[in-house]
């Protein structure tokens, strides 16, 4: 069980999210985090909407790190299962 970068999918201001994929193996695991925990990660101003694949992608390494750990803890949500990440999730 050991995911690797797959591709950005897209933000979704209603909701609030960035969504992505990540591989195990041939099988897509859908991901997605909080903007809030983004912005968390950058301690920085709040990103705007057309920011966020950018703010995404400087970020990517960290948090696909962490969709990774989620994944080997199988700490699944949602129908399909998934990976959500969560301010929470990068605090400690």
């Amino acid at each position: 069980m050991t995911l690797t970068s797959s591709r950005f999918v897209g933000y979704e201001q209603d909701r609030g999210i960035v969504q992505f994929l990540m591989q195990d193996g041939s099988k897509e695991i859908a991901c997605a985090i909080s903007t809030s925990a983004m912005d968390y990660l950058e301690r920085g101003p709040q990103a705007r909407p057309e920011q966020r694949e950018a703010q995404f992608t400087r970020l990517r390494d960290r948090i696909e790190a962490r969709a990774a750990s989620k994944y080997r803890a199988t700490e699944f949500e949602g129908t399909p299962p998934g990976i959500v990440l969560r301010s929470i999730d990068f605090r400690g």
